[in-house]
């Protein structure tokens, strides 16, 4: 969970039917804690103004949902001075794949996760540390995410990707496949 996302809709389907998200945008605005809903839509002007007449504020519209045949996922090494450790933890039934890449001084310079359930892998919180950027260290992550999801049984990857991780992904081979709306109540602000 992210600081200040104490409760989190994902609304899969209701995107693409406004009856159903104006439904739930009414439950995540009668939430006491800070609630937040995301929703994948094929229609974003239309989700909006559902969101909005029921209350909520849409604090983005800029990010996408994106999916890979994580089979033909490319895969990079790091280069020297960095190592990449990856690591599978069980989570219930399924399976958390966690990659770092460190600098020789210790110093993490990219780090990521994947949740594998089935055939499917969630990819979240891929992150390159600033002083580290522009040295293919993101690739490199997504790169030991996907090797290792693949094998814990996962063929297809999903997430959500900022506007800042846009570029990277589709360049590794993912694509959109609709666009994400993130929304909460009035008062509350993304966070940084």
């Amino acid at each position: 969970m992210q600081p200040g996302r104490d409760v989190e809709y994902v609304a899969l389907d209701a995107g693409e039917d406004l009856a159903s998200l104006t439904r739930l945008a009414g439950l995540v605005a009668g939430e006491d804690s800070v609630t937040w809903l995301t929703v994948p839509t094929t229609d974003p002007v239309e989700a909006a103004s559902a969101l909005v007449a029921a209350g909520l504020v849409v604090l983005k519209h800029s990010e996408l949902l994106m999916t890979a045949d994580l089979r033909r996922h490319p895969q990079n090494t790091p280069v020297a001075p960095y190592r990449l450790l990856t690591q599978v933890d069980p989570y219930g039934g399924d399976r958390v794949v966690t990659a770092t890449v460190r600098h020789e001084s210790g110093e993490v310079g990219a780090r990521g996760t994947m949740g594998v359930t089935g055939t499917d892998a969630v990819a979240d919180r891929i992150e390159t540390i600033p002083a580290h950027r522009r040295r293919g260290l993101a690739s490199t992550v997504m790169g030991a995410l996907a090797g290792a999801a693949i094998d814990e049984g996962a063929e297809h990857g999903i997430l959500v990707a900022s506007e800042d991780g846009q570029r990277l992904y589709r360049t590794l081979g993912w694509r959109p496949v609709a666009d994400v709306l993130i929304a909460t109540t009035p008062g509350n602000t993304y966070p940084s």
